[in-house]
């Protein structure tokens, strides 16, 4: 083996001797002669390296190579662990060709230097795989190549397992991380290797300051620099970092001059350092030298592989020509900046975006700029230039996109004007009010920001906008606060001011029109042209204007004399052909829109093409159709439609000439369909309503189509187009409503007098109205009359028809036909008038007959009437006659005579129960519960009862008695339960007279009364003198009823006790029928003596003098169920006639029953009660009987 001497020499041995050859490295031979050397003597591969190495660093390149690549082969093997230095050899000298191939510039060699290095590195892997210097050396060409990153930093991890401070496999996990943007484990990495080594390389101190620059650390990347720098004063990495920092650091002069200082500095030590150049080249930009920019990136672009580096030379270069004016050179330098530049370097794009807009390539400009606003998503400038290049786009899309952008702009930068302006420009087709907010707010920030006045542009667009809107007075104050502004403007520019004066001038005509203001209109208008001899939009206004007016010929002038300006501009030729429609003179104006078509420039002119399809549909509304010419002209229509929807797939007219062939030739669900489809793109299209409702009718569906017609007319038309107005008569008159169309067509006529379709159909349906009037037979006279005279009407007007309408709108033989018929009908008419005029007198009679039966059975009832008033009022006068009467009989019989106040006054425990003294009012109560119930028939009083009576009457009482009462006086209470009598001093007598009215019956009641109660009295002041109510017998009707109800005719018995002067005692005794209230069976009382009753069912009505009174309970009902007509005088004398002592009583407590008086209570038929003189009730628990309701409340008057 060779071993390399002290002095440096290298010994090679002669095969088969001890000799060597001895080769001095400082002076080694030529290398072909040491290679024949090594072959001829089979050295060992170990001397082969050394002297391959030893060539290498004298510089001698391609002997080392040689010298390698022979040793692969003829190199002695046969040693102990030649694979080491086998693969030592391979991985030399691939690394040598990867160093040679990072120099290349050519890339073809470059690619061959690559792979040569990859078989090399395969060769080796067969060989030792896992040796660590082979796989730092595959990491370092891996990393070399760039796509391998993550097969470099697999071996890196390998080394570093198995030595964990290999400094090499540190700083490639470094460069791997930084270039993954992992800064802070690129940083670790850097620092672990510093660690290892503290005398490590500047190189390392170098990527720490770079990574430091990524983490914005700025103070510690310029440590790390400048520790770079004293390690190795020549790093330019180094100063071109600090050249960075200070340029990048502030903004003042002093730093930009150490900046620069660095970057010279790093010139100065290497003038062909890319970075440097290009960092000079930016510098110098600034510096507005663009000569010396152009040197230095031309040379930096020249001097480097580094596809980045040289993107930012092409940068550098393309921006020197743009500024200058050279856009072919800068659109070039560009694009070649975009080749080499990474995703991340989007400068050359923004750029290459001008040059395109520049171009007016805007679709590739807004490309690029997509492509920079993908990187920085809020770039303003970014953001404003797509959405001024997005705004002149046709796609809605790009302009819903420019919206958006600008909309960002504005609110990032709310004082842009610029932005605003593109914006409102972007709103004016879709949003006005939000395109006149946006105007405003640039006009604001105009005046008040910017201390500018308003351009004229502006202002014109402001009021065009208005105008749109239909604000006319408004759109006004702008056009002519424009025309001002361009006036005053006009000093400094007179030839851009005047054409905007122009463009207002013609605006403020086009408003003089929309505000009826012709003759202004047209003075604008000539006026424009006398300055503009060729404005040819004046020329077109002023003959529609004239067209307006009926003045057609006129208007054709105006519209050739447009022509003779421009031969071939196609709206006048339009309009031209528009006026041949109108007339209906199909072929002249289809020869004029075909003018149109032939014109290469308006080839493709839809409004033409949508005009011929329009002429071919209109022809098949002819009177006389030829079904070979109708197919012919169906099929040339929707020809032309279809080839509109070729060149303009969402064209809505081409789609609705569609569906109109479709419904011509009976595909009526196929064209419903197209109508709805065209209708939901836009509702503001009324030809598509139009077609949508003659669909209606067509499907009979009259109902809809007269609601669509109806729509149409008040969306579109303000209820004036006779077209339209014909459309709805027409459903109408299909539907059957004669009426409603007829007033249609009226209304038609109104707007239209001389048209003679409407005259037809009018006369039509007046010709139906009639025939249907006198085929009625329930018509009368009046609408026959008027029927006649309508269908004289329809005759006279189809004979004008037939002779003076127009042939070619409907068919004058089809008007002399109706003619006749209407003829026909009228012959007819004398039958209908004769048969209605018969019915109308037969129904008059009819009308007569029933009135006089109405006014007679109204004089009836009023007949009638009035004698049932004058028999109340009979009635009336005799129950006053009656009531005087009585008064006077009783008038002096009523007055008592006063009693000795010494005489004795007999206990008697029956009913009364322990009654102590009682003065002369007073009121003893038998105690009988059933006392409640106003009786109608009594007994005589004056008759004692025996005691035995009177102790059976109690115990009875006492029976019938319930614990629950109403509550009643404490005295009254005590009287009646005969435990505690109490007693009362007597009061001195007094003599009351009773005056009792005589009771208002009604006929019925009056029917019922058999006979008066006869009233005796006594003069006598004996002890038998008392008042006796005497009645004459009733027969067994009385009777009956008494026994009916099941009660004696004692048991409802009540005695009033007087005191007389001389101890006299008068008692007088009245029957109550309570027992029979309680039944409900029998309304009349029951007598002890079988007195006949009589009156019992009339109403009293008396007053007594003490004025306390207490109304009773309608007993009239009760009385007329029991069918009795009894009812005694005495109750009339108890309710009214002189019992003082009753009366007197009422504030005792101790109420009879007899006292509770049945008087002013009629029957449930009258509704009423009066008031009655009685005493107040005890509330006894038959309060509820007597078999009717009361009519009045029981009340005390004072």
């Amino acid at each position: 083996m060779a071993a390399l001497v002290a002095a440096g020499s290298v010994e090679i041995p002669l095969r088969d001797t001890d000799e060597v050859i001895e080769l001095d490295l400082d002076q080694l031979p030529d290398g072909e002669e040491v290679l024949n050397i090594l072959r001829q003597e089979n050295v060992v591969l170990t001397v082969w390296i050394t002297l391959a190495l030893e060539y290498y660093k004298q510089g001698k390149a391609q002997d080392f190579v040689k010298i390698l690549e022979a040793a692969r082969t003829d190199a002695n093997h046969d040693y102990r662990n030649h694979e080491i230095d086998q693969m030592k050899s391979l991985d030399t000298l691939a690394a040598y060709y990867v160093q040679q191939a990072r120099k290349e510039k050519n890339k073809d060699r470059k690619k061959e230097l690559f792979t040569q290095a990859t078989l090399l590195y395969t060769m080796a892997d067969k060989i030792i795989m896992y040796d660590q210097n082979h796989l730092l050396g595959r990491a370092c060409f891996c990393l070399l190549e760039g796509d391998k990153m993550d097969q470099a930093d697999a071996q890196f991890n390998f080394v570093l397992n198995q030595s964990p401070n290999n400094i090499p496999a540190l700083l490639g996990k470094a460069c791997i991380s930084f270039n993954k943007k992992d800064y802070r484990g690129a940083l670790a990495y850097y620092k672990k290797a510093l660690r290892t080594n503290p005398n490590c390389p500047a190189e390392v101190r170098l990527g720490m300051g770079h990574c430091f620059m990524k983490l914005s650390k700025a103070d510690k990347a310029s440590l790390a620099f400048q520790r770079a720098l004293e390690l190795n004063p020549k790093c330019v990495g180094a100063l071109v970092g600090l050249a960075i920092l200070e340029l990048n650091s502030k903004e003042d002069k002093e730093s930009i001059r150490r900046g620069v200082q660095y970057l010279s500095r790093a010139y100065t030590i290497d003038s062909t350092n890319p970075m440097v150049l290009n960092h000079l080249a930016n510098h110098f930009f600034f510096k507005k030298d663009y000569n010396k920019v152009q040197h230095l990136a031309l040379h930096a672009f020249h001097g480097t592989e580094v596809e980045a580096i040289q993107a930012e030379s092409c940068y550098q270069l393309a921006r020197s020509f743009h500024v200058q004016g050279d856009y072919d050179q800068a659109f070039q330098y560009y694009y070649q900046a975009t080749q080499f530049a990474s995703t991340q370097f989007v400068l050359p794009q923004f750029g290459l975006g001008q040059m395109y807009i520049y171009r007016g390539d805007n679709e590739n400009a807004a490309q690029c700029f997509e492509k920079v606003l993908k990187h920085f998503p809020n770039n303003y400038e970014t953001m404003k230039i797509l959405g001024s290049l997005y705004a002149q786009s046709s796609d809605q899309e790009k302009r819903d996109i420019a919206k958006q952008h600008l909309k960002k702009v504005t609110e990032q930068f709310p004082d842009d004007v610029e932005a605003w302006i593109e914006l409102a420009q972007i709103l004016e087709q879709s949003d006005i009010q939000g395109a006149l907010q946006a105007y405003g707010t640039a006009t604001r920030i105009l005046k008040e920001k910017v201390q500018a006045d308003v351009p004229p542009e502006i202002l014109n667009n402001v009021g065009a906008l208005h105008f749109r809107l239909g604000n006319l007075q408004e759109a006004k104050k702008y056009y002519v606060a424009s025309l001002d502004r361009s006036k005053q403007e006009a000093q400094h520019d007179e030839t851009y001011y005047s054409a905007i004066s122009v463009t207002t001038s013609y605006n403020l005509a086009r408003l003089f029109e929309a505000l009826c203001m012709y003759q202004d209109a047209e003075k604008l208008y000539k006026e424009v042209l006398r300055e503009h001899p060729n404005y040819v939009d004046c020329y077109l206004r002023l003959g529609c204007m004239a067209r307006d007016r009926g003045q057609i010929y006129e208007a054709s002038d105006w519209f050739k004399e447009a022509l003779q300006i421009n031969q071939d501009h196609p709206d006048a030729w339009s309009l031209i052909g528009n006026l041949h429609l109108a007339k209906q003179e199909w072929g002249p104006g289809q020869k004029k829109f075909e003018r149109i078509l032939k014109h290469p420039d308006t080839a493709s002119d839809a409004y033409s093409m949508l005009a011929l399809g329009n002429v071919w549909l209109q022809t098949l509304h002819q009177p006389q159709r030829d079904k070979e010419k109708e197919k012919r002209h169906q099929d040339r229509a929707l020809a032309m439609y279809k080839q509109v929807l070729r060149n303009d797939p969402k064209n809505l007219y081409a789609a609705n000439g569609i569906g109109a062939v479709l419904a011509q030739k009976n595909c009526i669900r196929e064209a419903r369909d197209v109508f709805a489809q065209v209708r939901e793109a836009t509702a503001d299209m009324r030809d598509v309503w139009l077609n949508l409702a003659h669909i209606y009718v067509e499907q009979r569906q009259y109902v809809s189509a007269i609601q669509m017609y109806e729509n149409c007319l008040k969306k579109f038309y303000k209820c004036q187009d006779t077209d339209v107005l014909l459309y709805l008569a027409r459903a109408y008159y299909k539907l059957g409503k004669h009426k409603e169309c007829r007033q249609i067509l009226l209304k038609a006529r109104h707007v239209s007098p001389h048209d003679t379709v409407l005259l037809y159909n009018m006369s039509l349906v007046m010709q139906k109205m009639a025939t249907s009037v006198l085929k009625d037979e329930k018509s009368n006279l009046k609408t026959v009359l008027g029927a006649v005279r309508e269908l004289e009407l329809a005759h006279r007007y189809f004979n004008y028809l037939s002779r003076e309408g127009d042939r070619m709108r409907f068919d004058l033989k089809q008007a002399e036909v109706e003619a006749r018929q209407c003829s026909d009908l009228l012959s007819q008419a004398q039958y209908h008038v004769a048969r209605a005029r018969r019915q109308d007198e037969e129904e008059r009679e009819v009308r007569m007959r029933q009135e006089q039966e109405r006014e007679a059975l109204r004089q009836k009832q009023l007949e009638e009437q009035r004698k049932k008033t004058e028999e109340r009022e009979q009635q009336a006068r005799e129950l006053q006659e009656k009531r005087r009467q009585y008064l006077d009989k009783t008038k002096n019989l009523l007055v008592l005579p006063d009693e000795p106040p010494d005489e004795p006054k007999p206990r008697k425990k029956g009913g009364g129960g322990g009654r102590r003294k009682r003065d002369i009012d007073d009121i003893i109560d038998d105690g009988s519960g059933s006392s409640m119930s106003g009786g109608e028939g009594g007994a005589e009083g004056g008759v004692p009862k025996k005691k035995k009576r009177m102790e059976g009457e109690k115990k009875k009482r006492k029976r019938e008695r319930k614990p629950a009462r109403e509550a009643a006086d404490s005295d009254d209470e005590e009287g009646q339960s005969g435990k505690r009598p109490r007693k009362r001093k007597p009061k001195e007598p007094k003599s009351r007279r009773v005056t009792s009215l005589e009771p208002q019956l009604s006929a019925k009641q009056l029917s019922k009364v058999k006979s008066k109660a006869i009233i005796s009295s006594s003069d006598s002041s004996s002890d038998d003198e008392k008042l006796k109510i005497a009645e004459p017998e009733s027969g067994k009707e009385s009777d009956k009823a008494s026994n009916k109800s099941g009660s004696s005719s004692d048991s409802g018995s009540q005695r009033i006790r007087e005191r007389k002067p001389g101890g006299v005692r008068g008692r007088a005794r009245v029957l109550s029928d309570s027992e029979n209230s309680e039944s409900e069976k029998s309304a009349s009382g029951s007598g002890s003596d079988n007195e006949k009753r009589s009156g019992g069912s009339a109403k009293s009505g008396s007053g007594n003098e003490s004025g306390r009174s207490r109304s009773g309970s309608d007993n009239e009902s009760a009385n007329e169920k029991s069918g009795s007509a009894s009812g005694n005088e005495s109750a009339n004398e108890r309710s009214g006639s002189g019992n003082e002592s009753a009366n007197e009583r009422s504030g005792s407590g101790n109420e009879s029953a007899n006292e509770k008086s049945g008087s002013g209570n009629e029957s449930g038929n009258e509704g009423s009660g009066k008031e009655s003189g009685g005493a107040k009730s005890s509330g006894n628990e038959s309060s509820a009987s007597g078999g009717a309701k009361s009519g009045s409340e029981n009340s005390d008057s004072d």
